[in-house]
């Protein structure tokens, strides 16, 4: 089976090149000028880029499918370029042992759309209190660790999964927040948290856990990976973290670097997130942090809901948007448009840092390695439509946004698994 892509500007490691990409058996077998017998993709005027991996995404199966199952989430991945996505373990049963994770690998073969990377429990069903059956999640096909949605509140379970997972090759993807400090919390303590009369939770909540783990991650000298940074100040922990030599990757979602709390004042749930959107100071600090490589990826935190979970006051309301379909346009849009990077740094936060922050195939374009590709129209506008998405959850705070760069081709293994 071949297919060859002519005409395309590939976007490389450190820069862009025209080229045409011939892919045979599932793999890269040659990039540059080419003639082939084969089906052709005419990428003429678009870019090329290596398949995009979201390493923070809640697909839901087992357990709420009424959110969102294996099959809608992974149709709506390829709707936004994304070739690999790796699923939260917060499902019904929690992914915490071998038997759930090797259901989520086979459904993902029963799909067929894009690769699914199960990310196991730390603890035992979640609840911090014992760890979970790492080798054997390891053994079954878990990437990772995250009791992602809470915090390992007990330091020293957090330290033995710690260097457990370490010595298994996987790395604790942490939720930071104090529960204690955020104490109901819905949204960013401030202004607009004192203007709507909403609960706020103070961003010491998540920085003081993000300063815990990766004091473990020094202590022990093991990695240690910090979820869905939302705040300026955590920012210059991990900063300065990475100064000293700490092994410690971040990642941050569209809505922080986007958005801020502003956006509370008409109390529509949709904007309930968690860790919850902040302010402008927090925005322009994971700008920074994005431009200057202290924060390592963009994910989305895909997060679903049925319309019922959401269309309830604000304080009842789930947390949670649903960004997998908007990601790569509002990070086109906003950080290169923008001027804040350059689209090669783009695919490398979207791509290749996930891969190798994970240790997964994929994440760059070159010859002998998968076929995972995403092909994009960069002058395309259109407007947010959340009435459009694949997912179940309609749920978005950026509906009626322009933004730029539509996905037209997203393949997997060399095959075509989504294409306008």
């Amino acid at each position: 089976m071949k297919l060859l892509i002519k005409n395309g500007t590939l976007v490389l490691n450190g820069g862009e090149k025209k080229a045409d990409i011939l892919i045979e058996n599932g793999k890269i077998s040659e990039i540059g000028k080419i003639t082939a017998d084969c089906k052709v993709i005419d990428a003429s005027g678009k870019h090329v880029l290596p398949g995009l991996i979201d390493m923070h995404v809640h697909l839901r199966e087992p357990g709420f499918e009424g959110k969102e199952d294996i099959e809608s989430g992974s149709r709506a991945a390829v709707a936004g370029g994304f070739t690999q996505v790796c699923c939260m373990p917060n499902t019904n049963p929690v992914c915490d042992n071998a038997v759930v994770v090797s259901y989520i690998k086979n459904r993902q073969r029963e799909v067929d759309l894009c690769k699914i990377n199960p990310i196991g429990a730390i603890t035992r069903g979640e609840e911090g209190a014992q760890m979970a059956e790492i080798g054997k999640m390891k053994v079954a096909g878990a990437v990772a660790l995250s009791d992602d949605g809470r915090s390992v509140m007990n330091s020293n379970i957090m330290r033995l999964a710690m260097e457990y997972a370490s010595g298994f090759g996987l790395k604790c993807l942490c939720h930071c927040e104090d529960i204690n400090l955020v104490d109901g919390g819905v949204v960013n303590e401030g202004y607009n948290s004192t203007l709507t009369g909403l609960k706020g939770s103070l961003r010491a909540a998540e920085d003081i856990m993000i300063a815990r783990d990766i004091a473990l991650a020094e202590s022990l000298n093991v990695p240690v990976h910090i979820c869905h940074v939302s705040t300026y100040s955590g920012v210059e922990i991990i900063r300065s973290a990475k100064k000293r030599g700490v092994a410690v990757t971040a990642e941050t979602c569209p809505h922080y670097f986007i958005l801020t709390d502003d956006i509370i004042t008409d109390f529509d749930t949709n904007t309930k997130v968690n860790p919850p959107v902040r302010e402008d100071k927090d925005r322009k600090a994971l700008l920074k942090g994005l431009k200057d490589g202290t924060i390592d990826c963009i994910v989305t935190d895909h997060a679903p809901h049925s319309a019922k979970d959401k269309q309830v006051e604000y304080n009842l309301a789930a947390f949670g948007i649903s960004g997998i379909e908007t990601s790569f346009a509002l990070s086109y849009t906003y950080l290169v448009k923008s001027g804040v990077m350059p689209l090669f740094a783009l695919a490398e936060r979207m791509s290749a840092a996930p891969a190798r922050i994970l240790g997964l195939t994929g994440g760059e374009l070159k010859e002998g390695e998968p076929a995972d590709i995403t092909i994009v129209d960069l002058n395309e506008k259109y407007v947010i439509d959340s009435k459009k998405f694949l997912s179940k959850g309609k749920n978005t705070p950026f509906g009626g946004f322009e933004v730029y760069g539509k996905v037209l081709y997203t393949i997997v293994d060399g095959k075509i698994k989504y294409g306008v």
